[in-house]
C-alpha cells in the first residue's frame, strides 16, 4: 500500500500564493505519473498538473503561467506551487500518483485524503 499525504492548504487572498506538497510513503519500488486534481463544491474531481518519472510536465488550461508542478523523486514528493490565485481556484486539492509495491513494477493508482485551498476576493 502506498500513502499519500497533503499539506500547504489554507486561506489565502485572490492574488496570493500557496505551495502544495505531497509525500508518498510506503514499500514502494518505483513512481511514474504523479500529479494533483481538485474538486470544487458541486463539481466533479479534475485534472490539474501531471508531472512523469522523466520531469515532463502536463497542465490544464486555466492554470497554466499559474501553477507549477515539480517533483523530488529521492523523497518521493510532488510539490504544486500555485501563483496569481483567484477564487476560482478554491477548491480541495488532492494528489495522485501511479507507483509500484511489488518487484514485478505493476502499477497502480493512489490518492491523497486532499487539502483545502480557500481564495477570498
Amino acid at each position: 500500500q502506498v500513502q499519500l499525504v497533503e499539506t500547504g492548504g489554507g486561506l489565502v487572498q485572490a492574488g496570493g500564493s500557496l505551495r502544495l506538497s505531497c509525500v508518498a510513503s510506503g514499500t514502494i519500488f518505483s513512481i511514474s505519473r504523479m500529479g494533483w486534481y481538485r474538486q470544487a463544491p458541486g463539481n466533479q474531481r479534475e485534472l490539474v498538473a501531471t508531472i512523469a518519472a522523466d520531469g515532463s510536465t502536463n497542465y490544464v488550461d486555466p492554470v497554466k503561467g499559474r501553477f507549477t508542478i515539480s517533483r523530488d523523486n529521492a523523497k518521493n514528493t510532488v510539490f504544486l506551487q500555485m501563483n496569481s490565485l483567484t477564487p476560482e481556484d478554491t477548491a480541495v486539492y488532492y494528489c495522485n500518483c501511479w507507483a509500484a509495491t511489488n518487484p514485478q513494477r505493476v502499477k497502480y493508482e493512489y490518492w491523497g485524503q486532499g487539502t483545502q485551498v480557500t481564495v477570498s476576493s
